[in-house]
């Protein structure tokens, strides 16, 4: 017999809906505690176990001033929200309740999917592990079994004892299928605790004014790898994030440029991605530094399109070559018709700009249909494939070939 340990609450002013609510929960939890006026609520006292799903739409106290309510008391429960009024309005309570730092489990249009509700209710009230939308290199949810905090002077060494290995990300064509390149992303091999995923040590470097030591061993890394595929007529063509260092020195293109001289590599198989916070530092020098590597023949992609402010300016005083459409659109795409008309509106424009679309994050093969009828050019995400090392990507690249029978 399972023992229930969460409480769920329900605040909804419709008498029929708190009943349908509660006729679904009362088979998964023992306690459920009802409020049709939000004033009760506020006098409960409320902990991390609890389970709450609040109706936007309410008469007398609406359900933003409850999420107001719930933020100013750094409410650690789960909220589950709930409107039968607008789609737009759900999306931005969502939006406004995890800003305020709260933990949005959920959201339901109504009619409800009582299917959909009581498998999530069931997940919740187990403690089971649900999945989450993939972190920005789209690597796979990791468990760790340390509790590791570096410091600078270990990342330093890090990057000049040569302890950072790369992975590499599938992108295909979506027309053909056809391998179009990798995103490479990063990793820390620590001789003592394995493994270390970028979220452990990113932040520190770009805190510590490491992230430009950092950013050149992977551009290093990156191009020797990209050699060694050459060696073996194969052009993989690899997407490298870069940082505020790189896109504010104006060396930076003729040392680029120099490197794959060095190694006869084409610049064209370089793509360099930068987010619109990185051209915010400096946006005359990033300008120029960008323009010149463009001259050089080098790509440039920018990434994360949608989450800024200033896109579109962006978008038209820098010669990008590709639009990368930020992952939180496409997970949403096939539940939110504000997420899909986004994510198309990005395609036509990068068209239009005669720039390739990018998406990552693709997840199902749902939002592969939806994209591929957008006309987007090229798919990254774990619907395609995971991140790897070199010889895995080989492999997968291997098997994409028998598959097409190229």
């Amino acid at each position: 017999m399972m023992i229930m340990l969460n409480r769920l609450i329900i605040i909804d002013d419709d008498t029929l809906t708190c009943n349908l609510l509660k006729t679904i929960a009362e088979p998964i939890f023992a306690q459920i505690e009802v409020f049709q006026n939000p004033r009760d609520f506020f006098r409960l006292s409320i902990n991390a176990k609890d389970i709450i799903i609040l109706d936007l739409m309410m008469p007398r106290i609406d359900g933003i001033e409850v999420i107001r309510y719930l933020a100013k008391h750094k409410s650690p429960s789960n909220l589950i929200l709930i409107s039968g009024y607008d789609s737009g309005v759900l999306h931005s309570a969502e939006t406004l309740a995890v800003s305020c730092g709260l933990k949005v489990t959920e959201t339901f249009t109504k009619p409800i999917n009582i299917n959909l509700l009581a498998s999530l209710l069931t997940s919740l009230s187990s403690n089971l592990p649900r999945i989450e939308f993939l972190s920005k290199d789209n690597d796979e949810p990791h468990q760790e079994k340390f509790e590791f905090t570096p410091t600078a002077t270990d990342l330093s060494y890090a990057i000049h004892h040569k302890q950072l290995v790369l992975y590499y990300q599938p992108q295909v064509n979506m027309k053909t299928g056809a391998t179009h390149g990798a995103e490479v992303l990063v990793r820390w091999l620590h001789p003592k605790f394995g493994l270390v995923y970028p979220d452990k040590f990113i932040t520190l470097a770009e805190q510590t004014g490491l992230i430009g030591a950092l950013t050149e061993e992977v551009i290093n890394l990156a191009i020797k790898q990209n050699v060694q595929w050459q060696k073996v007529n194969k052009s993989i063509r690899l997407s490298i994030n870069i940082s505020v260092q790189n896109t504010t020195s104006l060396k930076f293109p003729e040392q680029l440029s120099k490197l794959v001289n060095k190694y006869q590599l084409n610049p064209s198989l370089i793509v360099l991605e930068l987010t619109e916070s990185v051209l915010m530092h400096s946006i005359i020098t990033s300008l120029d530094t960008l323009t010149r590597l463009r001259l050089k023949g080098f790509q440039l992609s920018i990434d994360d399109f949608g989450t800024g402010y200033s896109s579109l300016s962006q978008l038209h005083k820098i010669p990008f070559t590709e639009l990368k459409i930020d992952k939180s659109f496409i997970a949403k795409m096939g539940q939110e018709n504000e997420s899909k008309a986004i994510v198309e509106t990005c395609i036509m424009l990068a068209h239009k700009l005669n720039m390739e679309a990018v998406a990552e994050g693709i997840e199902d093969k749902a939002t592969w249909d939806l994209l591929l009828a957008a006309g987007c050019n090229i798919a990254q995400g774990y619907y395609i494939a995971k991140p790897m090392p070199a010889n895995e990507f080989d492999q997968w690249q291997f098997k994409q070939h028998i598959l097409l029978g190229d």
